[in-house]
């Protein structure tokens, strides 16, 4: 799921500030600690081969967060798909992959243990 800031209802306005807000963007009440990640991702960066073995082979770890730069490509457990750009605030529910296209730059909050473990899972991926 995601949403550009263009889209994002306005709340208040004044001459010096405009606020902007989503409803139903995800819960995370569930998760004991969230942690903040920033990303820097090369063109051609493909997190699916690193995701099997979990799953359904996708990331069963929540993310919000808003892509600063480039754009990613997620696709879902349910074969849907999404191009997330610059600009957009972002929610991928468990079951999800990603890969990037161009260099790309994102700020997630996600749960820490849970995303650790997939960090984890996919470092030993990388190490067969």
């Amino acid at each position: 799921m995601h949403q550009s800031k263009e889209e994002l209802t306005v709340v208040m306005e004044t001459p010096d500030a405009k606020i902007q807000h989503q409803a139903g963007f995800g819960a995370a009440t569930e998760y004991d600690g969230l942690a903040a990640e920033h990303f820097r991702v090369s063109a051609g960066t493909d997190l699916t081969p690193l995701l099997e073995g979990l799953q359904e082979d996708t990331c069963q770890c929540p993310h919000w967060g808003y892509v600063i730069d480039g754009a990613i490509s997620v696709r879902y457990a349910d074969d849907s798909e999404e191009v997330d750009e610059a600009g957009d605030l972002v929610y991928w529910p468990p079951g999800h992959t990603l890969w990037v296209d161009e260099d790309t730059e994102f700020i997630l909050f996600s749960p820490h243990e849970e995303h650790t473990a997939v960090f984890e899972h996919m470092a030993a991926k990388m190490d067969e």
